[in-house]
């Protein structure tokens, strides 16, 4: 069966165009999350929350793109034509392991931050606006410097995923190894 859809040009070509497109929503949706950081943190109180909250839930639905995008990749040396890719082709079990490494991160360092950061910043907003002249030597709230501390975090973790996707796309192109 499988050398059946493996000579099958036409259905390896249809999980190529799966694949990319998974790649390209999965990793398009959270591209960019660092400006939505940006905005949310330009619009303190309530509609900095609305973007950060709209921004988790696409985030989320994007991770589910991004996994797809294993998947049809292992499926793709599966049914890889004339077997020209296997598990042992360098590219391929370099690309998966820097991708493993990524999903680490994100589950490891990024979403507890990111999730942290958005109770934090629910309780600011249920708090209530901050009063009009703070009086002197008063510091901002403990959640406020929380945030600020797993913002950084959240920053080293997304530029490091930045850079693993460059360089596993730069694989996926040029079949280096």
């Amino acid at each position: 069966m499988l050398a059946q859809i493996a000579s099958d040009s036409s259905a390896y070509k249809f999980l190529l165009v799966l694949h990319i497109l998974c790649a390209i929503v999965g990793f398009g949706t959270v591209f960019f999350n660092g400006i939505y950081g940006a905005q949310a943190k330009n619009r303190p109180g309530p509609e900095g929350l609305a973007i950060t909250q709209a921004n988790v839930l696409v985030s989320r639905i994007g991770e589910y793109f991004i996994y797809a995008v294993f998947v049809f990749g292992v499926l793709m040396v599966l049914f890889s034509p004339y077997d020209r890719y296997d598990f042992e082709t360098t590219f391929v079990w370099v690309s998966m392991l820097l991708y493993l490494i990524g999903i680490a991160i994100s589950h490891a360092v990024l979403w507890p931050n990111v999730r942290k950061m958005t109770a934090l910043s629910a309780e600011l907003v249920a708090m209530g606006p901050p009063p009009a002249e703070m009086p002197a030597g008063a510091t901002p709230p403990p959640q406020v410097m929380e945030i600020e501390e797993r913002a950084k975090r959240v920053a080293i973790a997304d530029n490091v995923l930045k850079v693993l996707l460059v360089v596993i796309l730069g694989l996926m192109v040029w079949k280096p190894l």
